[in-house]
């Protein structure tokens, strides 16, 4: 079906179903196969860390896709905090979502929103996968955490409404995630297909109040997740769930924006079908734009296309379905901003940060007693143990922390001072005796890993100057987190670093 007839069915066939495609692709320049497949209409790309390397860079390719398509969506994973993709190679310059919500000044949180738009605007992009607007329900969550405002759904869905706000304000779309609720699991979708068992009542009180509110509050498009809800559709993850789609967010929601699925590449979506199939079910499930990956290939795209043209031809897949997702997501594209012109300038892409904002970080900051006790006493870090954990596809290899804030720091820091020992599941500590100074610990979400769990009280069995510092999402007894700051980006690392040497200056001037 992919030729032309008399009518030039065929071919307009083809352009609606490429339409639906959101592909990705390896390097900083988009390779031809990309380039051509705009040319035939091809729905957009989404771009990830290794897409991108300086402001100029990024415009300059975003100029060459939109050029090949006008109409081409250009989509980016740019959360403004843990997650981010205009900063991969040194980590976001925002607190991200947690630590907003613990501050919880809508105007601080609509001035961060309008700023990760101004900067994506800068570059030519014209959709963020953002905010996220996931309850986080379960501190073992594995993939979003942090990435939530919080675990209340009355402030998670105020902070979603003013982000999602805020950001189009600048021209960029949102797209509030992972819908229906990701928060409440313990299974990583990357890897695997989550199962959310909670009634219907649950879902309403909690998963969807944040949804409500952004798409009150305008949402563009809403991301789907690849996650089962039995009470809901116990057979069909939500991606490729009619019921969940259609009757849920469509229906009760009325939402009547692009509905844009994870990545299909993910487990929890491709699995045990494929991709192929995966993109099917997801267009008859009643999605609009399909997120297929992070580095995809021309044969896969002509897969995917002959899959979908294979549907419809045997009557899996209605015709009109593709064609209004075609729509919607050419109706989405052609609102976006123009690329502008010239180059971009890292002045205009990354803000910056006063004593009195860094201050309002630490002060979102949980400290124990104890904490506070050992660091008033101490003279000096001596050791830095640097908890190193497998991140979450979504996170990937950002720097983080600490250690990404000291790469660019202007000037020297305690951290530059003492001695920093790796602790990971391949390597673990040293003899706890021979480190010297007062011992910091710094990691994500440390109760979540055994190993990390095993340092940390091996050095507590034999010292009473170790102080653990969690930069993700704590448990509820916070037993390995004597200092919790909710964010690991390297806004949240610049805190950690001033809020360590604040203390030991107090510890110093105290007599």
């Amino acid at each position: 079906m992919t030729g032309t007839d008399s009518t030039g069915a065929g071919t307009d066939l083809r352009r609606d179903i490429l339409t639906t495609l959101l592909p990705g692709f390896d390097g900083l320049h988009a390779p031809e196969w990309v380039l051509g497949l705009l040319r035939e209409g091809l729905g957009g790309v989404c771009l990830f860390g290794p897409n991108v390397e300086t402001p100029e860079q990024l415009r300059a390719l975003n100029a060459a896709l939109r050029e090949a398509n006008p109409l081409a969506v250009i989509a980016i994973d740019e959360e403004g905090g843990d997650v981010t993709r205009l900063f991969y190679d040194r980590g976001a310059p925002f607190p991200g979502n947690a630590v907003l919500g613990r501050i919880d000044d809508l105007e601080l949180t609509a001035r961060v929103a309008r700023a990760v738009g101004e900067a994506l605007a800068a570059t030519g992009c014209t959709v963020t996968f953002a905010p996220d607007v996931d309850v986080n329900a379960n501190p073992d969550n594995p993939v979003i955490g942090v990435r939530s405002f919080g675990a209340d759904p009355e402030l998670v869905a105020r902070h979603s409404a003013v982000w999602t706000t805020a950001l189009q304000e600048t021209g960029v779309a949102a797209s509030a995630k992972h819908f229906p609720g990701h928060g409440d699991t313990a299974t990583d979708s990357h890897l695997a297909l989550p199962v959310v068992d909670v009634p219907l009542a649950t879902l309403r009180e909690r998963e969807l109040v944040p949804f409500r509110a952004a798409i009150a509050a305008g949402s563009r498009t809403i991301m789907t997740s690849h996650i089962l809800i039995p009470e809901l559709d116990p057979e069909n993850p939500a991606t490729l769930s009619p019921q969940i789609l259609n009757s849920l967010l469509r229906g009760e929601l009325g939402f009547d924006g692009v509905i844009v699925t994870d990545a299909l590449d993910m487990k929890g979506a491709s699995g045990v079908h494929g991709i192929p199939e995966a993109a099917v079910r997801a267009l008859a499930a009643g999605c609009d734009l399909l997120c297929i990956g992070s580095d995809n290939s021309a044969e896969e795209m002509a897969e995917i296309v002959a899959a979908v043209e294979t549907a419809i031809a045997t009557g899996r897949l209605p015709e009109e379905r593709v064609r209004e997702s075609a729509a919607r997501v050419r109706a989405l594209a052609a609102d976006s901003v123009p690329v502008p012109a010239g180059p971009a300038l890292p002045a205009s892409i990354e803000p910056q940060h006063d004593a009195e904002e860094i201050g309002r970080v630490i002060g979102a900051f949980e400290v124990t007693d104890v904490a506070r006790e050992r660091l008033a006493r101490s003279p000096r870090v001596g050791t830095v143990v640097r908890v190193d954990t497998v991140a979450n596809i979504a996170v990937g290899v950002a720097p983080w922390g600490p250690f990404a804030a000291e790469d660019v720091a202007a000037s020297p820091s305690w951290l530059g001072d003492a001695v920093t020992v790796p602790v990971s599941a391949e390597h673990g500590l040293v003899d706890p005796a021979s480190l010297e100074g007062t011992v910091l610990v710094v990691g994500k979400d440390l109760h979540r890993h055994a190993f990390a769990r095993s340092a940390i009280e091996s050095l507590r069995a034999v010292r009473d100057d170790v102080v653990t510092i969690d930069m993700g999402w704590p448990s509820n007894d916070r037993a390995y987190a004597d200092v919790s700051t909710f964010g690991a980006s390297r806004l949240l690392g610049e805190a950690v670093i001033e809020f360590v040497d604040d203390a030991l200056r107090a510890a110093v001037a105290t007599p």
